[in-house]
């Protein structure tokens, strides 16, 4: 007798507090109880408790409604096989709305005592769904971010190739790169990395990529030195302090075939030239971290045959199954064997990195290269 009116009470509770939002009859239902998570953790806890959990549940999930599918009653414990359904409108427990209607499977177990309070629970909801589809959707917004700032054209410069190649990883970074078509038929080419991942790191990238956009359209300069000290100024304001921004910054003349460049703290691009990999250094701090930096400018001259490529780090710290790095090392050799070859530099370079990291490989940050070369002269 007292197992089918244990399994009553419980379904009052459903009923009355859960899916009609009655809350103050959890007082009459609960006493202070154990409530056991599904991680093992063991919490004391009461009929406040539960009014705010059912609240807070109710205000995130439009259409909220808990079923009960199947109850098992033995003894002072009723099993219950539950579905609980809604569409996630608001933020619960720090997960952002989707949207999206959620369905969540579990069982839940009620101890009660003999006066038929509940005095122990054992919960097992599958909440991790719930957090998939949170993840989800900011991987989605982040996703679509970074490719709305993406170039959606490779500039076509004559006796010049330009090479572009952005594969991001499931979990997206800050990685840019973009162009800027200038006077004179110059081009500026830049490639950068914004700190974190997810949705804040495609804002701070979203917002450098217009920036540099707007200061190089507007100076029309030669000097991108004076191009990153104008955006710097601006993102020191508007990013979080916890956040910051690489970037390598390169103008052409075409003509002349000489390359200006300036380096906001990003890695080191490579010059290939007779057979070997030059770095293209320039002193400079990352974007946004302090006001008043200036950036240091470098001059080359890119011969016919020569090529200049310029890479995010989500290639140099690939790691193989031992945990090893690609490294620095190994991208500058590849660079002085394959740099002066007619096929795609960015391919061999992938194709190196596919057979370093093996099978079953799970890339762990974005990976931008972009290659600048010089066409060799045809007799």
């Amino acid at each position: 007798m007292a197992e089918e009116v244990n399994k009553a009470i419980f379904r009052r509770y459903v009923e009355e507090v859960t899916n009609r939002g009655n809350l103050e009859l959890a007082d009459e239902i609960f006493d202070r109880y154990l409530a056991h998570q599904p991680g093992g953790l063991v919490l004391e806890r009461g009929p406040e408790d539960v009014k705010r959990f059912n609240g807070e549940f109710r205000s995130a999930f439009h259409n909220f409604r808990l079923s009960i599918d199947e109850q098992i009653a033995e003894g002072e414990k009723v099993v219950s096989r539950i579905t609980v359904r809604g569409t996630h409108q608001r933020e619960f427990r720090g997960m952002a709305p989707t949207g999206k209607e959620i369905e969540l499977k579990g069982i839940t177990i009620f101890r009660f005592s003999p006066e038929g309070k509940v005095v122990e629970t054992w919960d097992s909801y599958d909440q991790l769904s719930l957090m998939r589809h949170s993840v989800e959707q900011e991987l989605q917004v982040a996703r679509s971010i970074q490719q709305a700032s993406l170039p959606k054209e490779v500039p076509q410069l004559e006796g010049w190739q330009v090479s572009p190649f952005y594969r991001p990883a499931r979990e997206v970074g800050g990685d840019f790169y973009d162009f800027h078509l200038l006077s004179e038929g110059r081009l500026g080419l830049v490639v950068g990395d914004a700190t974190g991942k997810g949705v804040p790191a495609a804002l701070v990238m979203s917002t450098t990529c217009g920036m540099l956009q707007a200061v190089s359209q507007t100076l029309d300069s030669s000097s991108p030195g004076e191009v990153l000290s104008r955006v710097n100024e601006t993102l020191v304001a508007r990013v979080p302090p916890n956040m910051f921004v690489t970037c390598f910054y390169a103008v052409l003349d075409p003509e002349k075939g000489a390359l200006r460049y300036a380096n906001a703290g990003h890695d080191l691009p490579y010059l290939y030239r007779g057979g070997d990999a030059e770095e293209l250094r320039a002193r400079g701090m990352p974007l946004g971290l302090m006001p008043g930096m200036s950036y240091e400018e470098k001059e080359i001259e890119i011969d016919a045959g020569e090529a200049a490529l310029f890479y995010s780090d989500g290639l140099v710290e690939a790691h193989d199954p031992e945990r090893d790095m690609f490294g620095f090392p190994r991208l500058r050799g590849l660079v002085a064997k394959h740099g002066g070859e007619e096929r795609s530099l960015e391919g061999t370079l992938m194709e190196e990195l596919y057979s370093f990291v093996g099978e079953g490989w799970e890339q762990e940050d974005d990976i931008t290269l972009v290659t600048l070369r010089r066409s060799r002269i045809r007799s």
